[in-house]
């Protein structure tokens, strides 16, 4: 099976897709069959998928002679037994099924005939993953098959680098949804719960998005026509890494989505002697003209003060003694969102991780980025003909040897 646009099965994440107990091993069934009072062992066939296929078909099959007037349903249990799809009378009854499968089911035709009665289900997504079973039942109510079927969708992984202009949340549903569905994405992980994006009543509700992701998201204009339901995520930090949760809701339809997101650090390695070495940051532009910007250096410890920027200019009088004249930050940095540091002449004792905070009373805004910086020491060493040679400490620890002539 090929691999997700957008999705991976990085080992960053472990995703939760755990079954009841009792469901998670091969389970034995008994079927029994009005017509023939026969018993039939069976283990349990499992479906495993990745987010972001078209459709699955949950399998169940049967050589049985099914009557015309058979009803054929197929069901799962989540808190509660839930109707999936239903076929009386010579069709589907969808009217029947949760509205969390709405138009997304399918049933083969002249199913009683054949004795196929697989079930496709389209667009899945992990809270798709339960157990499902197929009961068919006789006019008088009596049951004459029943079958089982677990289906696992793999939580979807996106892994960004930190410095990307942006990463897409993926989710793609059924076409046409609703006028007055409800889209709401939400990081779920770390805790606190935060909004990212909501869409109401044909609008998107800039004011009801978290600071943290204010100006930074967007969808697609016509995402509930399309069903594509993906979300851009400008200028990722690792401040973003986390689980995502996009929450569809209307009177006719629901659905669901979760990714996980891991942006990693940006690592800088610079060697000692280099004229600077630039601390990346950039997020979105026309930022508060209140906007406070401050860069420190948080391990090793203590933190110290690097560079301030408030109230419109740089503050040196705030940073620590050993950055003193040595830092610089672009002119009309709020205005296009290049929030990057530039470090003069960067020595060993520069090594180590440094912060980014953007904070505004006014606007209610915060961004934040973290940057590992390497510095690679150099020593000087002399050589059995007493000339003075530079190597670097961190790459070389062995004293220089002269070269041996025969």
């Amino acid at each position: 099976m090929g691999q997700i646009p957008g999705c991976s099965q990085s080992s960053v994440f472990s995703a939760d897709v755990s079954f009841y107990p009792t469901k998670m091993f091969s389970v034995l069934m008994m079927l029994f069959s009005a017509h023939f009072g026969i018993f039939f062992l069976l283990s349990v066939p499992l479906v495993e998928v990745e987010q972001g296929v078209e459709s699955v078909q949950l399998p169940c099959k049967t050589k049985l002679h099914l009557p015309k007037d058979s009803k054929v349903e197929w069901t799962c249990i989540y808190i509660r037994t839930t109707k999936v799809h239903e076929y009386e009378n010579g069709s589907d009854q969808l009217e029947e099924q949760d509205h969390f499968y709405g138009d997304r089911t399918k049933m083969n035709k002249d199913l009683l005939k054949t004795g196929d009665l697989s079930l496709t289900l389209k667009h899945p997504t992990d809270g798709d993953t339960e157990v499902y079973t197929c009961t068919v039942y006789s006019r008088e109510g009596n049951i004459l098959l029943k079958r089982e079927a677990r289906l696992r969708v793999n939580v979807c992984q996106v892994e960004v680098e930190e410095g990307a202009e942006s990463v897409q949340l993926p989710f793609k549903t059924t076409e046409n949804l609703p006028e007055d569905a409800e889209v709401e994405w939400w990081r779920y992980e770390p805790e606190p719960p935060k909004t990212v994006h909501k869409y109401q009543t044909g609008f998107d509700q800039p004011d009801a998005r978290d600071q943290l992701f204010r100006e930074r998201n967007e969808m697609r204009d016509d995402s509930l026509k399309t069903g594509d339901l993906s979300l851009t995520l400008k200028h990722p930090t690792d401040r973003d890494t986390g689980k995502y949760i996009c929450r569809v809701e209307s009177k006719r339809i629901k659905r669901k989505k979760t990714v996980l997101l891991k942006v990693i650090n940006c690592v800088l390695e610079e060697e000692e002697g280099a004229e600077s070495v630039w601390l990346p940051f950039k997020t979105t532009g026309n930022l508060p003209e209140d906007a406070t910007v401050v860069w420190r250096r948080i391990e090793p410890v203590p933190s110290v003060l690097v560079h301030v920027y408030e109230n419109g200019s740089d503050q040196p009088e705030e940073q620590h003694e050993v950055y003193r004249d040595r830092t610089k930050m672009n002119e009309d940095l709020l205005k296009t969102g290049d929030l990057s540091l530039t470090l003069k002449h960067p020595t060993e004792r520069d090594s180590g991780e440094y912060i980014c905070n953007v904070c505004s009373k006014e606007k209610s805004i915060s961004r934040k980025t973290t940057v590992l910086l390497k510095v690679k020491g150099r020593v000087q060493v002399q050589d059995q003909t007493g000339d003075i040679r530079n190597r670097s400490s961190s790459i070389d620890p062995t004293p220089l040897m002269a070269d041996q002539s025969v």
